[in-house]
């Protein structure tokens, strides 16, 4: 995508950010002098990444970790909160974290793992930071980003909006589609009703393309991380994509998606589902503040607060 833009000052939020495709994210975002906030499940791994990049020269931007496990909506709300308290602002929100292909389950909340780890949780996380990216854009030159990392896979997917969980014919690729296309669904209505509000904030859809990482467990792949990572930093920071959220994209440009992907019908119908059966919200509104349910507050005794912190550029930055 040619020169790296410089955004110094400004806050980039990526989840699974420790490993793969968000590690080589994470590092161009340094290197666009961001300040960036990492959620993963190994705060360890989140360490050894930013002391790796210390030691081999990165030394502009910052950045910071806090713990998040995407099968859980008290961890997500906690990891939220942790970053609404750090981060006065946030100009884009990297919804990166993601698995692939693993046996049934059902996470705490009792949803599928696919379905809660690529796209449930992760709609719960915007909704949750949604208010302070909006509050950011104002007065500035571009608008703050929600970036969607999906996937081609979405074409071979289909919603069963009568059993999110596919308890009766669970196949993990069948699963995967599904959470792949539920993502590009939300990407598009978030967009519609940000466009409704005029509100300063995008969002986009990203396939990084079959990449080497450890999601794939050996699987066949083409493309090296840090190509992979290049659909999604374009995605978040490119200005040739200012005013055109929405989109979806591939190889750094605007991409066709699938059929059922276009389906307003369906964008709208997923939407009602996700906030009546994630209990995201209180109200079905793009701009409601989500509170949590009385099961989600009784989990806050598990709160974990360590957070581990690498100042990646030179002593005396504020950032």
């Amino acid at each position: 995508m040619g020169n790296l833009p410089l955004r110094s000052g400004d806050v980039a939020v990526i989840t699974g950010g420790a490993r793969g495709v968000g590690a080589s994210v994470v590092t161009k975002l340094l290197q666009c002098d961001m300040h960036v906030v990492i959620g993963c499940r190994d705060v360890k791994a989140g360490q050894k990444l930013m002391e790796g990049l210390r030691v081999s020269g990165v030394t502009s931007g910052s950045a910071e970790c806090f713990p998040l496990d995407m099968t859980s909506h008290a961890s997500v709300r906690m990891f939220a909160e942790s970053v609404l308290q750090k981060c006065p602002k946030i100009h884009v929100l990297i919804n990166n974290a993601g698995i692939m292909f693993v046996p049934f389950s059902l996470t705490e909340d009792g949803f599928e793992s696919h379905f809660a780890v690529n796209y449930l949780s992760h709609c719960l996380l915007t909704h949750l930071l949604l208010p302070r990216l909006k509050a950011s854009s104002m007065g500035r030159y571009t608008n703050c980003r929600v970036v969607n990392v999906s996937s081609c896979a979405h074409m071979a997917g289909t919603i069963y909006f009568d059993d999110f969980n596919m308890k009766e014919s669970y196949l993990p690729s069948a699963a995967y589609a599904q959470s792949k296309l539920a993502q590009i669904l939300f990407t598009r209505a978030l967009e519609r009703r940000l466009r409704r509000e005029t509100a300063p904030v995008q969002a986009h859809a990203v396939h990084p393309g079959v990449v080497n990482t450890e999601i794939f467990n050996g699987t066949f792949f083409k493309r090296s991380q840090d190509e992979g990572a290049l659909p999604v930093l374009y995605a978040a920071v490119s200005t040739e994509l200012e005013g055109k959220g929405g989109t979806y994209i591939s190889n750094c440009r605007v991409t066709q998606t699938g059929d059922l992907a276009d389906s307003e019908e369906l964008q709208e119908k997923l939407w009602t589902a996700m906030l009546m059966a994630g209990k995201l919200c209180d109200k079905p509104s793009v701009g409601s503040h989500c509170k949590p349910s009385m099961y989600i507050q009784s989990h806050k005794e598990r709160r974990v607060s360590s957070c581990y912190v690498v100042p990646l550029q030179q002593a005396g930055s504020n950032k």
